[in-house]
């Protein structure tokens, strides 16, 4: 950890400290990094005596295979929420335009506090703890926490552990580090198994048939992305109309598992917005969150996203030109 990294923590640690009404909001559509992270560190003001609500900007309902991490029922609805908070915290959200309908929130917040490992991040807060290093924003929690002086109890340590093992690809990607800070989890009463299967493995039998409706109109094309390999699929709402959020989120994690190409992409077909498509993208070397930053988005290097206005067949070369001049990794 860095001498700036260490005191970033501390201020932030000494702001938590002292607050009595504080929202968490997570990024829109929150993955299990944004919305465990949210919940622990709820959980845990909550303990110290502060009114704590969880919240983000959509769908209106979290995932169903996160609710379970919600212990305290802190997760509250956009329009149940307060005008205005002393302290605002928002987690594994680089820019305000993640928070969606909540951006706003932000100028209006007494103060705001920002928890995140996105390369992305402007600074926005007024008090940023941001890590680019970390592999999941649940990390950079833990460690307020631990600056906090908070005991670790199991639903604080499963939404850690949650962000943790989904961000890291089940460990795949965790330095030593992260993989002693994950054994402090499990002393905690964390069950590695049932979160893992509950979060990622466990699937409805609609996601099979849908799967394989849209791997069967899959493309690779060799040549694309500086030639190291470009495959991708679409998903149209005709095909995710029997599944649920989730299971359309899972698509990339399939896709980006072809051994001839170094970037993945899912367009998935906005449910809202039919003529806009929600881009997922990882890769193998090349860094992608410059190619999500030229259509509005951002990420990490190598998994970011972006909402593109267009048909598929348009997103798609808009897509193959940008991973043309996209920095190798």
């Amino acid at each position: 950890m860095t001498p700036t990294l260490a005191q970033d923590i501390r201020d932030a640690a000494a702001l938590l400290a002292t607050a009595t009404d504080v929202t968490i909001l997570g990024h829109v559509r929150p993955d299990a990094d944004a919305l465990g992270s949210a919940l622990a560190l709820g959980r845990a003001l909550r303990q110290r005596g502060a009114d704590v609500r969880v919240s983000f900007g959509e769908p209106d309902e979290a995932p169903e295979t996160l609710r379970w991490l919600d212990e305290d029922g802190l997760l509250t609805h956009p329009d149940d929420l307060p005008d205005t908070e002393a302290l605002l915290v928002c987690v594994d959200t680089p820019v305000p335009k993640r928070l969606g309908r909540l951006a706003g929130r932000v100028e209006l917040a007494g103060a705001v506090l920002v928890i995140d490992h996105h390369a992305t991040n402007t600074g926005y807060g007024t008090c940023n703890v941001v890590d680019e290093t970390a592999e999941a924003s649940a990390i950079l929690v833990f460690r307020i926490l631990d600056e906090l002086g908070v005991e670790l109890d199991e639903p604080i340590a499963r939404g850690i552990y949650a962000g943790i093992v989904t961000d890291t690809s089940g460990f795949r990607r965790a330095r030593p580090e992260t993989h002693r800070m994950a054994a402090r989890l499990l002393a905690a009463g964390v069950d590695p198994e049932a979160v893992v299967r509950r979060i990622v493995d466990e699937r409805p039998f609609a996601w099979l048939p849908m799967l394989s409706s849209v791997l069967s109109e899959a493309r690779l094309e060799p040549e694309a992305a500086q030639g190291r390999g470009f495959v991708h699929a679409v998903v149209r709402l005709a095909a995710a109309r029997t599944v649920r959020a989730e299971e359309v989120e899972s698509v990339i994690d399939v896709v980006r598992s072809v051994r001839e190409a170094a970037v993945a992409a899912v367009l998935k077909q906005d449910p809202v917005t039919p003529g806009q498509w929600q881009v997922s993208l990882r890769s193998k070397g090349i860094d992608v969150s410059a190619v999500a930053a030229e259509f509005g988005g951002g990420g990490h290097r190598q998994a970011a996203g972006c909402t593109v206005a267009g048909s598929a067949e348009e997103v798609l070369a808009g897509l193959r030109d940008a991973l043309e001049r996209a920095p190798l990794l």
